[in-house]
């Protein structure tokens, strides 16, 4: 997919979860219900809790249409991206526009907080796939960890995620995200083991810090740490480890507007652009050689893994004056 032509699609992107995903991403960059302090893109400029169409819809069909006619399809059509994607206030209609048009199951990535809206639960009742989190165990390690929207309570957020189980149809996974020295406690992992017996996902995902957090304090759980926490949360427990893809297919032509607008959405390795994009080890190099050059992108290292990330426009104008 050239995406030197698309707003609103983004990859298909290397998941570790749902393997070659192509994604969908109507809301504003870091307008989000949480400020969670792993974030990857970093910290929210527009905490809300207000639903609205923040992008054209029928653009967004068109866009999909487009890109469904290049490469080979992706495993999955999911919503993610800049912002929390149930705060889309036509996510329903979309998520029927799309099935529609294409039988590629839909997923939406959500952080859960809004299942108590009754709107909410309806608008993702067609997707094939839902995976919302749940962080923390009690009150005071949701604000520490989340940083929620003030009407969004710990209990009000749980209730929601229970709702959804009674109402929802498909599958459910549940992803716990562990920070070390915080939600790695026995204590805090065995309330959110409770708290998830009473929701009942299909799985419980584990997840760690694997990119540059919003917030320095934000640790990754070791390996050892992550296999604790998975033996307390009980049998369908899993750690989820780095999706590694292995095929010689290609997904159509990508250019340097592709990798930056992978770059834009989330921080990568070499190996996510080449695995994501379908291109050789050795054009990716060639685009973020230039790229590092124009002062466009950065160098970020996380866990002995280096990635890259976008740099923002006001930091590439101080660049350029300097």
């Amino acid at each position: 997919m050239d995406d030197a032509s698309f707003k609103y699609l983004f990859g298909p992107v290397p998941s570790r979860r749902l393997g070659r995903s192509l994604g969908v991403d109507t809301i504003p960059l870091k307008t989000c219900t949480y400020d969670c302090v792993y974030c990857q893109l970093g910290r929210t400029t527009n905490k809300t809790v207000v639903r609205d169409e923040y992008v054209p819809l029928e653009a967004v069909l068109d866009e999909l249409s487009r890109a469904l006619t290049t490469g080979p399809p992706p495993d999955y059509i999911s919503f993610a991206g800049s912002g929390e994607p149930t705060l889309y206030s036509r996510l329903g209609e979309l998520i029927a526009g799309i099935k529609a048009m294409t039988a590629i199951p839909v997923a939406v990535v959500t952080n859960g907080s809004l299942f108590w809206d009754p709107e909410v639960r309806k608008a993702v009742a067609e997707a094939d796939l839902v995976m919302p989190s749940l962080d923390a165990g009690d009150e005071d390690t949701f604000q520490r960890v989340n940083r929620p929207h003030p009407d969004i309570t710990f209990d009000k957020m749980v209730a929601g995620l229970k709702d959804l189980r009674r109402e929802f149809g498909g599958p459910i996974w549940l992803e716990v995200f562990v920070l070390a020295g915080l939600t790695t406690e026995r204590s805090q992992v065995e309330k959110i083991a409770r708290i998830a017996k009473e929701i009942a996902p299909d799985r419980i995902q584990l997840n760690s810090v694997a990119r540059p957090p919003a917030e320095g304090s934000a640790e990754a759980a070791c390996p050892e740490e992550l296999k604790v926490c998975a033996e307390i949360l009980g049998g369908s427990a899993q750690v989820i480890h780095d999706y590694q893809f292995e095929s010689s297919e290609t997904r159509g032509p990508a250019n340097e507007a592709a990798v930056v607008s992978l770059l834009k959405r989330r921080p990568c390795s070499v190996e996510d652009i080449v695995n994501g994009l379908g291109l050789h080890s050795n054009e990716v190099l060639k685009h973020l050689g230039h790229l590092s050059r124009d002062g466009r992108i950065e160098r970020l290292e996380i866990g002995g893994r280096t990635c890259f990330s976008v740099v923002s426009t006001q930091t590439q104008a101080q660049n350029s004056q300097e």
